[in-house]
């Protein structure tokens, strides 16, 4: 296996000898838990474009790694915030995103996927009234339906500075959810994740807030396939899931304990909807076989170890995570290049990325050392570590 000097937590430079790749358990569907990898999106490099301002996209490289999430028997959350959705991934970039995606799926049998349908469209000011994002939102619900598309009901950072009161949030899901044709999960982020989410559901207390969401699930629960909360609180998600009506599913965003979760206890258990699937894919695949199985020990054998790598990834400011999640891409071959939409490839730094090496080798995740190895070595000596 390859050595490779990695900057080091005191600063310095140490040595690193990468392991053998795991082999995990095939992955053979049906699963007993519903799991969505939220997918990144592929830079095009070679776009003339001006690359903070651009969103240019290499189709072909993004929609492969879609094929790559279903051959591992995982569903896609399209255009979601892990495709930096309103952090370089705009709306007419999204439907484009979400067309392609869904013209792929249709020659993968058994392929799953839901799309992000929100208000991001609409910037959100002062004269932006609550009725300007219910029609926000009905455009871009209208627009994903129309494509033959499921939806994930996305929070509305338009929403959040226009809502006055908890009444109000009760009033656009209310008014989105009685148009839509098919059940749709509704998407709480929270503030770690978009800061600009702050106070969503009318409150900041999150518990206080997660009355509300409950109460919008049980008005309308005919037309919520489920809730996926990403609030980095195990206990606030295994609350509200106790909570939920029968027949809703608690899809788990809690990218810090999603193998609990998923696992469950005597009252019940959370399906799955994580930007952390997309670059651990090949482990969730084989725990959810062995899930099913009942082999519960294997499956805690192999999530147990991306559990470190998911929470550094993850960690604050926890909006930059999707930066780890196209490293681990680059370094395992699915793209040619380390560069995102936005130049967000900057927001992480040399020893973060070092540590990050490091766990991802820990969990089994680097299918080729040399090729990590080499790339590695590749992005040191652009940050002038030799």
């Amino acid at each position: 296996m390859p050595t490779i000097t990695l900057p080091d937590e005191k600063g310095g430079l140490s040595p690193f000898t990468l392991s053998a790749p795991r082999d995990f358990p095939k992955a053979t569907p049906p699963f007993p838990r519903v799991a969505l990898a939220a997918a990144h999106v592929v830079a095009d490099t070679r776009a003339e474009q001006d690359p903070w301002l651009d969103a240019k996209i290499d189709w072909d490289r993004t929609i492969a790694f879609r094929k790559h999430l279903w051959s591992l028997g995982l569903g896609v959350a399209e255009a979601m915030d892990t495709a930096q959705r309103g952090m370089g991934l705009d709306w007419v970039a999204a439907q484009e995103l979400i067309r392609r995606s869904l013209d792929a799926m249709k020659d993968v049998p058994g392929a799953v996927m839901a799309s992000g349908a929100g208000t991001d469209h609409l910037a959100p000011g002062p004269d932006v009234t609550v009725d300007d994002v219910i029609r926000a939102y009905e455009e871009q619900c209208e627009a994903v339906e129309a494509m033959g598309g499921r939806i994930i009901l996305m929070a509305s950072r338009a929403l959040a500075k226009a809502a006055k009161s908890p009444a109000d949030y009760e009033r656009v899901y209310a008014r989105v959810l009685s148009q839509v044709r098919q059940p749709v999960i509704i998407h709480w982020l929270g503030e770690m994740f978009d800061p600009a989410l702050e106070g969503y559901w009318g409150n900041h207390d999150h518990m206080q807030a997660m009355e509300t969401a409950l109460a919008v699930i049980h008005a309308h629960a005919d037309k919520v396939d489920g809730v996926k909360i990403s609030l980095l609180d195990d206990r606030k998600e295994i609350t509200m899931r106790r909570r939920l009506p029968k027949g809703v599913r608690m899809y788990t965003g809690d990218d810090f304990n999603y193998a609990e979760l998923i696992a469950g206890d005597d009252q019940g258990y959370s399906d799955a909807l994580l930007g952390i699937f997309d670059p651990i894919a090949p482990a969730v695949g084989g725990a959810l076989a062995s899930l099913s199985r009942n082999d519960l020990a294997t499956f805690h054998d192999i999530l147990a170890p991306t559990v470190p790598l998911s929470r550094h990834i993850f960690k604050a400011p926890t909006r930059f995570y999707k930066t780890g999640v196209v490293f681990m891409a680059w370094l395992n071959g699915h793209q040619d290049h380390f560069v995102m939409v936005g130049g967000q490839q900057s927001t992480r730094s040399i020893r973060h990325f070092s540590e990050l090496f490091r766990l991802a080798d820990k969990a089994g995740l680097l299918r080729d050392p040399e090729m990590a190895a080499a790339r590695m070595r590749t992005l040191l000596a652009l940050h002038g570590v030799a």
